[in-house]
């Protein structure tokens, strides 16, 4: 399970292997011994696609009228002219199950080795070599598939091509990946829901599909039962088509927004990705950021009351010393007293790999990091609600700065392999904190 038995792993070195333990350490763990094991998962809902991943040159992307670094949908029609292009020239690196969410999930799963629920469509016919074929073979049998919609025709394809400079530029064929109907959303995968995780894709379909209205759907049945929404923008033309709405929609629905430097930019206006951040909490209670060599930074609120400084050195940026109160853990604004914004970051892992095969995917694993940590928080709420660990309304378990050492090694675990899902789960002793200067934070 999630928390198998009394404890969780989470990666660094430390005398003992395990996250946290519920029932030691701390007297007040004590009278929360024999309640209910408490049962959680994360429900996201996506476009279900196959990533094809190639190398091409530039004239490829000119002769099927693609925008450099854009993402674009192309009809089913030129899909199968480009597939099969780049079958004949052994362009392709790699077919995988993708979507930014099935890949979240799919990565949560591992490193919590607990259930997840995806939402979304799947082929009711399927064949072998099929792109519903491929999804199912390599999405972990841990993400419950048992309410994806049947649809009479293909998901989606998305073609991440990527030219001699490393600028990736997306083909989509959409397929039927945003035929899920509002009806398909069933409320009782939100009673138990550490979170609902969404992308800005969903809400950018052609007239007609019932995709966004099943979206929002998802939306009032997890804010009617408290759970966190957890928002990723995909890429940064999506936001830049309409950001207002996106800050509008972001202030209205979203807890979490998951980003990186271009899309942050195009959100806020504010290319340093500090400041992106800092802009970005005006609308939700926390963010995060993949800043390609810049690294991954964490923003959010605490109470002045509960604010921790670091013991890690104060580091300069566009808000000086910016990291002082990076030992907190976020609480949404509405539940602090005197809010404070606080902030983290941490350099790419080991400086980033020496040769990165593909970018596709990072953030997704950064992402599932923080969903990993959000969930042990509930969990351990529902199973200890008395302990001190609890005494704010907190939204991760963790402080800001552990959240982005966890972020951060999830992240190098995809840049370092060949797909954007994990193939494995992390191992078990990593370079890190010991257990006493990590249970000091």
């Amino acid at each position: 399970m999630l928390y198998g038995g009394s404890t969780v792993r989470f990666p660094g070195r430390r005398k003992h292997k395990h996250y946290f333990p519920v029932s030691a350490r701390e007297p007040l763990l004590l009278p929360g011994v024999g309640v209910d094991e408490p049962r959680l998962n994360v429900v996201g809902v996506d476009q279900t696609l196959v990533d094809i991943d190639a190398r091409v040159p530039d004239a490829l992307l000119t002769r099927y009228e693609l925008p450099k670094g854009a993402s674009t949908v192309i009809p089913d029609e030129s899909a199968l002219r480009l597939y099969d292009e780049l079958m004949k020239e052994k362009l392709i690196s790699y077919e995988f199950a993708g979507g930014t969410i099935g890949n979240t999930l799919h990565n949560y799963t591992l490193l919590a080795d607990d259930a997840s629920i995806l939402l979304g469509v799947m082929s009711e016919e399927i064949r072998v070599g099929t792109s519903g074929y491929r999804y199912l073979s390599n999405t972990s049998s841990r993400v419950n598939l048992d309410h994806l919609q049947p649809v009479p025709g293909p998901i989606g394809r998305c073609f991440a091509l990527v030219t001699p400079d490393g600028e990736r530029t997306f083909a989509i064929s959409a397929g039927q990946m945003n035929g899920l109907r509002p009806e398909s959303i069933p409320p009782q995968v939100f009673q138990d829901a550490a979170c609902l995780v969404i992308s800005a894709y969903l809400l950018r379909c052609k007239e007609g599909d019932p995709m966004p209205a099943a979206t929002a759907r998802a939306i009032a049945l997890a804010r009617a039962r408290g759970v966190p929404v957890v928002l990723t923008l995909g890429t940064r033309f999506v936001i830049a088509e309409r950001p207002e709405f996106w800050r509008e929609f972001i202030r209205e629905n979203v807890d979490l927004v998951a980003m990186n430097e271009e899309e942050g930019e195009a959100l806020t206006g504010e290319a340093d990705p500090l400041l992106a951040c800092a802009r970005a909490l005006d609308f939700t209670d926390l963010v995060l950021c993949t800043a390609g060599p810049a690294g991954l930074f964490l923003a959010g609120y605490t109470d002045e009351a509960v604010k921790r400084e670091t013991r890690y050195p104060l580091l300069p940026g566009a808000i000086p010393e910016f990291n002082r109160y990076e030992f907190s853990r976020p609480i949404p604004r509405a539940k602090c007293e005197t809010p404070v914004k606080v902030f983290a970051h941490i350099a790419p892992y080991h400086g980033g790999p020496e040769r990165i095969t593909s970018t596709n995917g990072a953030g997704d694993a950064a992402l599932a990091a923080l969903l990993h940590d959000m969930a042990a928080n509930r969990y351990h709420r529902a199973r200890v609600p008395n302990s001190s660990k609890h005494v704010r309304e907190f939204l991760t378990y963790s402080s800001m700065s552990q959240i982005c050492r966890y972020a951060n090694r999830v992240s190098y675990q995809v840049l370092v392999q060949a797909s954007p899902r994990l193939t494995r789960g992390l191992p078990e002793r990593e370079e890190g904190l010991d257990d006493e200067a990590y249970w000091a934070q």
